[in-house]
């Protein structure tokens, strides 16, 4: 009886900080690791491993995202890489191994629906911060990460604030179109109109733009079917061009990105955001060339991009800005073919959830999908976290006849 006391009690305080995480993921770093340590030792403190181990092989998603870093390790065993390279990337990647564990943990539907009220309160405050950064009330406010009138963003920087507040007014739109009452409807509309406005107008990213432009599509696709197309198609030119008129910061940035585009030269070196990102792909593409089966080695990226540039005068990175390239360049085709099998598996698999969650689960994979292209989102913190919690959260009540029957794909 104690024992089972412990067990469950561990369990609550697992449940207790996966909801936490809801929150944190967007403010704090810091708080990020505490919470996931604690996570963690509840998890293996509440026991039944043996019943674990059977729920993750039961589990696609689990055992996808397992896959992908069991690659990531083995990269550890080939390749030259600078010292410390190695651990350092394979570091970043742990977020996959807890997917597992999020599934375990959001079990339970309180549990789910708590967590993603922890996540909206935090994406409702990183609004709050950046707009009143934008009218210029948070000049040196020691409450808040540097944030002025040239730089509105909320606690993340700009590509990961639109990522989260993209994410976000997706999620408000669907909750205001499964809501009965139209007074209700009021709340989550004006929030989905505030966060796109806050993408579009506000914080300075051209990742955020083309997200919401994708999840803007999926909604209307899947929420009218084909006829959809054409409400996405009117409300887009609408959007796009009071952005492009009506927006200085918008127009800087599609014209930007543009002249940018036409500018860049193959191996001449450049220094706008554009044209190193197309120098960078070059140039990865490249090492996916010498080692295109199993890759360089895990962490192997910045030794190896420093040898293709040596002498021709180019920018070396420790990041090419595409997930896809990184994961290619480190672990081979296997490793990118891992990769795209998680994301597919999961747009799959989640027409099995309820409609609600098959929507969030679908543009989650849309987000990671098209950002990816432009940044290595597994990579970085915020967001390899946001994508494993909120993969085991959308996945962890999945039928298990679907998963059984999914298992093979």
């Amino acid at each position: 009886m104690h024992t089972q006391t412990f067990s469950s009690r561990a369990d609550a305080c697992a449940r207790a900080c996966a909801i936490a995480l809801g929150f944190s993921i967007p403010i704090s770093v810091a708080l990020d690791n505490v919470l996931l340590g604690l996570l963690l030792a509840a998890w293996l403190a509440s026991g039944d491993f043996a019943g674990k181990l059977a729920a993750l092989k039961a589990h696609p998603v689990a055992v996808a995202a397992v896959l992908l870093f069991g690659l990531l390790t083995l990269g550890l065993a080939y390749g030259i890489r600078n010292p410390g390279d190695g651990l350092r990337y394979w570091s970043k990647y742990l977020d996959l191994l807890f997917v597992p564990v999020f599934i375990a943990v959001f079990r339970e539907k309180q549990t789910q629906a708590d967590a993603l009220k922890a996540m909206g309160g935090a994406l409702i405050a990183s609004l709050v911060v950046s707009w009143l950064a934008h009218w210029g009330l948070l000049y040196q406010n020691p409450l808040v990460p540097p944030n002025d009138a040239a730089f509105p963003v909320g606690f993340k920087y700009s590509i990961t604030h639109s990522v989260l507040i993209g994410m976000g007014a997706f999620a408000c739109a669907l909750l205001a179109r499964r809501t009965a009452s139209r007074s209700l409807q009021i709340v989550p509309i004006g929030l989905a109109l505030i966060a796109t406005c806050n993408v579009l107008f506000i914080v300075y990213s051209r990742t955020g733009y083309l997200i919401l432009a994708a999840l803007m599509l999926y909604f209307f696709v899947a929420q009218f079917r084909w006829r959809g197309l054409a409400a996405a198609a009117v409300l887009g030119a609408v959007l796009f061009g009071a952005g492009y008129y009506g927006s200085d910061m918008f127009g800087q940035r599609v014209n930007g990105a543009v002249a940018e585009m036409h500018d860049w030269q193959p191996d001449q070196p450049s220094t706008t955001s554009v044209g190193m990102r197309m120098e960078f792909y070059r140039s990865s593409l490249g090492i996916i060339r010498e080692h295109p089966l199993f890759g360089a080695g895990t962490g192997s990226f910045p030794a190896a991009y420093a040898a293709t540039v040596a002498g021709k005068q180019m920018e070396k990175t420790v990041n090419p800005h595409n997930e896809y390239l990184l994961i290619a360049i480190q672990i081979g085709l296997v490793g990118l073919a891992c990769l795209v099998y998680l994301f597919y598996i999961e747009w799959r698999l989640a027409a099995r959830l309820d409609p609600l969650y098959r929507d969030l689960a679908r543009g989650l994979v849309l987000v990671f999908v098209i950002g990816c292209l432009f940044n290595s989102l597994l990579l970085d913190h915020t967001e390899g976290l946001f994508f494993a919690w909120a993969t085991g959260l959308l996945f962890a009540r999945l039928p298990p006849s679907a998963a059984v029957n999914e298992r093979a794909v």
